[in-house]
């Protein structure tokens, strides 16, 4: 498995290694996809076996791009391989940056393309447990209460998102 991702080092986009770059709080290139289904998102709990952040609930995925890979790319190869999604239509939301610290020592400073997709209610979810424990559909007013009731059981990027950032990726809604 590829584990560098792009980095700034010194003012420069650099590969370096993913466990490196979150050790040193490295700004990194980052994807997070959102599947919709009319008020509802996809989100999805973390293996307990993640580096971090494991058993919390975070967007349907999240990931970073490999050196020279495409941000669209890197959205629907992550799609696939942590949740078997194939074929969504993938619409861009721009960019968002945010910086949180994640646990034992890792800190995540991403610069994030942000990807939504529609989906049909016979979308076909097939979780790869090594990457997800479990998934739920949830109304957006739904996980805007528990993020804020829960905050814990939630990554940090996700509720950044929902606190931060949700008219810009839920627009529309």
């Amino acid at each position: 498995m590829n584990s560098t991702i792009p980095a700034w080092v010194n003012g420069t986009l650099a590969p370096v290694d993913k466990i490196d770059a979150h050790l040193r709080g490295l700004r990194h290139k980052a994807v997070s996809v959102f599947v919709l289904r009319g008020d509802s998102v996809l989100i999805q709990r973390r293996a307990l076996g993640k580096y971090h952040t494991p058993g919390l609930w975070a967007n349907t995925c999240c990931t970073h791009p490999h050196w020279e890979e495409t941000p669209e790319h890197c959205a629907q190869r992550r799609l696939e391989e942590e949740l078997g999604i194939r074929g969504l239509a993938l619409q861009p939301r721009g960019q968002v940056e945010y910086r949180a610290e994640v646990g034992g020592g890792m800190t995540e400073h991403e610069l994030v393309d942000i990807f939504v997709a529609e989906a049909s209610e016979s979308l076909k979810i097939e979780p790869n447990p090594a990457e997800v424990m479990d998934v739920a559909w949830i109304s957006l007013d739904d996980l805007a209460a528990q993020t804020a009731r829960d905050p814990e059981r939630f990554t940090p990027w996700l509720r950044i998102y929902l606190s931060d950032h949700a008219p810009q990726i839920l627009a529309g809604r």
